[in-house]
């Protein structure tokens, strides 16, 4: 027991925990001795362990009538169980210890009690309440002596302050707490703690330059101290960071650590920041369906998933969806002012989509009330970038064009070159609009470079269809012949109502993720797509009807697989056509969209022109058709795909 003692001492954590296991196996350990195997178990990973050894460690501590100890440790077993997602127990421990605490004069463990009460305050969104409590801990803390309650308060309050707005007031006091942590002032645990705080704080806060200060300092900390629970927690922070600089690949493989290795912790909080970060990085890639898992893990561990799962959404094309969910989290975020301004960006950006100007003017005004005086250069740049997409959309390009360098300026600051292209994508619009067509040229140049070295899929195709595009103004619009197809699910009204917002949404998702690789599978160049159609251009006519084809056979095997598939309605024409940067318009567009529409769920209609070019295709059913707007028949038949 004695060398288990000097080894915890040391912090040899796996000798400690064998050495004090041994003990214990032979009915050696007090309350004392047990509480020190539950913290040996926990810095040598067998967390599954630590919290049943703490629980008797209580039972220990009431049989040899250490009242205080048994108080204090039944609020440390109710923030595991709270941790854990399990507030009934959590409750239940709460009210033991508020039973023993009651006939006590006032003790450090008095202190706990008000930062768990504290913490529920603020839960509740009464922070009035949660600043007083927070206090008293401090206090109780000061008059304890006990240093661990003291930074433990600290931290809550810093953070409460924080998030009520008094920013500087806040920091300041974490920061006193977490420089006794790195300091090795604290117990291991309130150290780690504490100092993840400090910089999920700074991370909050988008100030990435106090995080990265924190970081260093806590990780040789803990490489002092051999603590292999925090390093896991502090690298989700670290690649948080690492993230933002742009290095994704190196990020998302510190994230997937991290995250399995929080699992065995039962660390729900961090793991779900790990998870969402590791969806946010995939939706900058373009991984909407890998996107959409991680935010979903993010979620079933408590974090919500906004917004990056609104901004998902807005790049599906499915603004309605984008505005209902970030319109809920803001509505949701009611005294958490950080909160609100991580939301408020992407709620501008999703207004201005949804036409709705005057809600993304007022989000950027409110953006700006938060952000007055923030220590943060990213959280300022969001500020000009957001104003900057509002006064474009309100056609002030003149106004949007220099809160847009600002915004590039501070971006550059803050070591964010994802936000610095997309800052130099938004001012080449306003440059557009100035008719700067050379400077609008080298803006969105430099934005498409550092998309592609990024790994941004879906920038870097809005990026060369914006430059097409200018290429296409200064030289008026061109023709080609293509094959064009529309696709549409049939009876779509009925099916989502019948489905329910829910699982329509999911169905619209899975439908839209199958036929979007499909198409580009195909060679296809999707123009455009539409609540639950797509419409697509080919160069050839037969990679055409191979994708219609392929469309057809992979929902009737999805059907056959599970026992249901939306019904898709398919039209193909091949003709020449006006084209305009990326679009398409003409007499052969409005003839593909109308032979889609006579056709039938699971069938795929084309035109002789189609047919003749495509070669060797199987049809039944030849007809000649009129259709709306067109003058002349239009020849067509059903290709047979079955």
């Amino acid at each position: 027991m004695q060398a288990g003692r000097d080894a915890l001492d040391r912090h040899a954590w796996d000798e400690a925990f064998d050495r004090l296991s041994q003990a214990d196996r032979e009915g050696r350990l007090s309350g004392g001795d047990l509480e020190a195997l539950s913290l040996a178990a926990f810095f040598a990973a067998h967390p599954d362990l630590e919290l049943e050894v703490k629980e008797r460690a209580f039972k220990a501590y009431e049989a040899e009538g250490n009242e205080l100890r048994a108080a204090y440790l039944a609020l440390d077993i109710a923030r595991e169980y709270g941790y854990a997602g399990k507030p009934s127990i959590a409750s239940a421990w709460i009210r033991r210890a508020e039973r023993i605490l009651g006939s006590e004069g006032e003790t450090y463990a008095h202190g706990y009690l008000a930062m768990i009460r504290s913490e529920a305050a603020a839960a509740a969104g009464d922070i009035d309440t949660a600043l007083a409590l927070a206090e008293q801990a401090v206090e109780i803390g000061d008059r304890a002596a006990d240093a661990d309650l003291k930074a433990y308060a600290l931290t809550n309050l810093g953070s409460l302050k924080i998030a009520s707005g008094s920013t500087s007031a806040g920091v300041a006091l974490m920061e006193e707490a977490s420089i006794a942590a790195v300091n090795g002032e604290l117990s291991p645990f309130t150290t780690g703690v504490t100092a993840c705080r400090m910089i999920s704080a700074c991370r909050d806060l988008t100030d990435y330059k106090r995080a990265s200060e924190w970081i260093e300092a806590t990780q040789r900390y803990c490489a002092r101290q051999s603590l292999s629970g925090f390093p896991g927690v502090c690298r989700i922070h670290r690649a948080e960071v690492t993230a933002v600089g742009g290095a994704w690949d190196q990020a998302e493989q510190e994230l997937e650590r991290a995250t399995t290795e929080l699992e065995a912790y039962n660390a729900a909080p961090p793991q779900a920041d790990g998870f969402y970060a590791i969806g946010d990085i995939r939706r900058l890639r373009g991984d909407f369906p890998g996107a959409e898992a991680a935010l979903r893990e993010a979620h079933t561990r408590g974090r919500s998933p906004q917004p990056a799962l609104a901004l998902v959404r807005l790049a599906e094309g499915k603004i309605k969806a984008a505005a209902t969910a970030i319109n809920a989290a803001v509505a949701d975020e009611t005294w958490d002012r950080w909160a609100r301004a991580r939301l408020l960006p992407a709620q501008v950006e999703i207004a201005i989509a949804a036409g709705d100007v005057g809600r993304a003017r007022m989000a950027v005004e409110e953006l700006a009330s938060i952000v007055v005086g923030s220590p943060s250069p990213a959280l300022e740049a969001g500020r000009h970038m957001s104003l900057g997409r509002v006064l474009m959309a309100e056609g002030d390009a003149p106004g949007a064009a220099p809160e847009l360098r600002a915004a590039i300026k501070l971006w550059r600051e803050a070591g964010a070159p994802y936000e610095v292209a997309r800052s130099r994508a938004v001012l080449s619009r306003a440059l557009g609009a100035l008719e700067d067509e050379g400077d609008a040229e080298l803006e969105l140049q430099a934005a498409l470079d550092e998309f592609r070295r990024l790994g941004a899929r879906i920038d870097v195709e809005a990026a060369e269809r914006e430059l097409l595009d200018a290429a296409e103004r200064l030289s008026g619009p061109s023709t080609a012949r293509k094959t064009f197809m529309f696709t549409d699910i049939v009876g779509s009204t009925n099916l989502a109502e019948a489905l329910g917002d829910q699982d329509w949404e999911r169905l619209l998702r899975w439908h839209d993720d199958t036929l979007r690789g499909l198409v580009a599978n195909g060679g296809g160049e999707i123009v455009n797509s539409t609540g639950d159609g797509f419409f697509v251009a080919f160069d050839s006519a037969r990679r055409a009807v191979d994708c219609a084809v392929s469309i057809q056979s992979a929902l009737r095997d999805h059907r056959a697989g599970t026992g249901f598939a939306p019904p898709v309605r398919i039209g193909l024409h091949t003709a020449e056509a006006n084209r305009r940067g990326a679009d398409y318009s003409g007499k052969g567009v409005h003839v593909a969209a109308r032979v889609a529409a006579l056709a039938g769920g699971g069938e795929i209609l084309a035109t002789d022109e189609t047919l003749a070019e495509a070669g060797d295709v199987a049809v039944s059913g030849a007809r000649t058709a009129q259709v709306k707007g067109v003058s002349e028949a239009v020849r067509l038949a059903a290709i047979s795909w079955t």
